[in-house]
C-alpha cells in the first residue's frame, strides 16, 4: 500500500459518469489548484486510462479501485508540484475525451474502446515513432474525409515536433492522391489547413514552437466546434463542474 492510501477517503469526490460533455478541462483546472500532498477522487463508469497521464504530469500518482463492471474509483494523490515551464506544460494535446460517447451506449463498450486505444497509442514500445504515427492518423482522416480528426492530428504531430516542411510534403501528397478538385472544395477550406496556414505563418514571423501550440489550442481547441468530437448546445453546461 502506498503512504498516502490510507487518506484516500478524505479525497473530495468528483462523480462524473453522468457527464455525456468533455468534463476534462475543468477537472484538470481543480487538479491544477491542488497543493502538494492533496487528492481527488474521480468516478467514472469505465477506467479513464487516458486520465492517468495526463494526471501524472502535474505531479500525480494514483490508485484505481474497481467497485464494479460499470463504477471505477480512482484516487489521485499530489506528490509534487512541477515546475513551470517543465514538461508537463508540454504534453501533447487532446486526450481522447471522446469516449465519454461511447459510455452514453455502454459502459462496457468505452472499456473495449479504450483498452484498444492504449494497445495503439499506449504501447510503452512501439515499432512506428510517435511522428510518423501521428502522420499516418493524420493521412487516414483526410482520406477517409474526417477533417475533424485530420486537425486534431495534425496539432498533435506538430506539437511533438514533425517539422512545417514536412507538412509542406504531406500536404502536397493529398493534391496528389486526393485530386486538386477534392483538395481545393474539402481540404483548403477545412479547420485542418487553417491550423496548418498558421503554424506555417507563425514559424515564418519567427515564433517559438511551444508558443504556437499554445496559440494553436487557443483557437483550435476543443471549444472550436470544427475540432471538438462533442455536439455543441447554445447554454451547454453538461460538462461543467
Amino acid at each position: 500500500m502506498k503512504s498516502w492510501e490510507s487518506k484516500k477517503d478524505t479525497f473530495e469526490v468528483n462523480d462524473v459518469r453522468k457527464l455525456t460533455g468533455n468534463f476534462l478541462p475543468g477537472l484538470l483546472k481543480k487538479a491544477r489548484g491542488l497543493d502538494a500532498n492533496k487528492g481527488l477522487c474521480v468516478v467514472q463508469s469505465f477506467e479513464p486510462i487516458p486520465l492517468y497521464s495526463a494526471m501524472k504530469e502535474l505531479g500525480y500518482d494514483h490508485q484505481t479501485d474497481v467497485v464494479s463492471d460499470t463504477e471505477y474509483r480512482v484516487y489521485f494523490y499530489r506528490t509534487e508540484i512541477p515546475d513551470s515551464g517543465s514538461e508537463a506544460d508540454e504534453s501533447m494535446p487532446f486526450k481522447p475525451t471522446a469516449i465519454v460517447n461511447f459510455n452514453t451506449i455502454d459502459p462496457q463498450l468505452s472499456n473495449q474502446v479504450l483498452n484498444f486505444w492504449k494497445m495503439i497509442w499506449g504501447s510503452e514500445s512501439p515499432a512506428i515513432d510517435m511522428k510518423t504515427r501521428l502522420l499516418l492518423s493524420l493521412a487516414n482522416g483526410v482520406g477517409a474525409g474526417r477533417m475533424r480528426q485530420a486537425a486534431r492530428e495534425f496539432i498533435k504531430a506538430y506539437s511533438v515536433g514533425v517539422t512545417i516542411a514536412e507538412f509542406d510534403e504531406l500536404f502536397t501528397m493529398f493534391a496528389w492522391n486526393q485530386g486538386v478538385g477534392y483538395f481545393a472544395s474539402e481540404i483548403g477550406p477545412s479547420a485542418l489547413f487553417e491550423a496548418y496556414r498558421y503554424a506555417k505563418t507563425q514559424e515564418g514571423a519567427g515564433k517559438k514552437r511551444k508558443e504556437i501550440v499554445r496559440k494553436l489550442m487557443e483557437k483550435f481547441g476543443e471549444n472550436n466546434p470544427d475540432i471538438s468530437p462533442f455536439y455543441k448546445r447554445s447554454n451547454d453546461h453538461d460538462h461543467e463542474n
